[in-house]
């Protein structure tokens, strides 16, 4: 009996120490000189690959990736109809180019355009957020002083555990959100399709805070990813996308 309890607590031991630093993932960290912490689970959650378990439930700032609720919720206020519905540009030059014409939700969320879903959060207004947060269960439930930019520089923060467990949610339609919305959602979060799988995904960048996050659907299988990267540089920045491709791929899911 024992000696059954002994072997037991080697396996938990060494089942934990599996998931908390994968090696190969660990790897690819250092091939690249990055520092943050990447997590991949399988849809019911029994397979987990990371560099860091520790750092896989440091909660950050989503930036971005903020997009993937905000687009829900911007649908389900009825304050845009569609992917296709043009959002007509207000004529102010901003820095990065392709801001600077009239978008549909499509192009807003592809290119990240930070003023077209400034103006959604305008019209959903603070208590509105508060509600969806609280039943959508994301993160700490938080916004901030300013409900144009809560999800860049408010109290909104998210770990990439917490990151995976919403997309599982979207993936599964779990929410209290109409499937037309759903649908739009993950067909504008495609962003490659071969033969093989789907890949939906969604960056984000704020300061120090790099995201890419999403899932792959492969054959009959699914996995959900959530990166989170310490930005030093904009050099940097296609790294978020390489690093959980590089991953798939070392895990035979690509």
């Amino acid at each position: 009996m024992i000696k059954r309890v002994f072997l037991c607590s080697v396996f938990l031991l060494f089942s934990s120490a599996l998931l908390a630093k994968d090696s190969d993932i660990e790897q690819l960290f250092k091939a690249d000189g990055v520092e943050g912490a990447l997590l991949i689970e399988s849809l019911n959650g029994d397979v987990q690959y990371t560099n860091d378990s520790a750092k896989a439930a440091l909660a950050h700032i989503p930036a971005s990736t903020f997009k993937i609720p905000n687009t829900l919720i911007a649908l389900e206020e009825g304050i845009i109809n569609d992917q296709f519905e043009i959002i007509k540009w207000d004529g102010v030059e901003r820095q990065y180019a392709p801001w600077n014409e009239n978008q549909t939700l499509a192009t807003a969320f592809a290119r990240s355009c930070v003023w077209c879903y400034q103006r959604f959060a305008k019209q959903v207004g603070d208590s509105r957020y508060k509600q969806y947060l609280d039943v959508f269960d994301y993160a700490n439930k938080k916004t901030g002083r300013d409900v144009t930019t809560f999800w860049l520089e408010g109290d909104l923060r998210v770990s990439p555990r917490e990151q995976i467990n919403f997309l599982r949610k979207v993936y599964l339609e779990q929410l209290p959100v109409k499937k037309r919305n759903f649908k739009i959602l993950k067909e504008i979060m495609l962003v490659e399709e071969t033969l093989t799988y789907k890949l939906r995904a969604k960056t984000g960048w704020k300061g120090e805070n790099g995201w890419y996050v999403g899932y792959v659907e492969a054959g009959d299988e699914v996995w959900f990813f959530a990166h989170h990267m310490i930005i030093n540089d904009q050099v940097d920045l296609p790294l978020r996308r390489k690093l959980v491709v590089d991953a798939l791929k070392l895990k035979s899911i690509i």
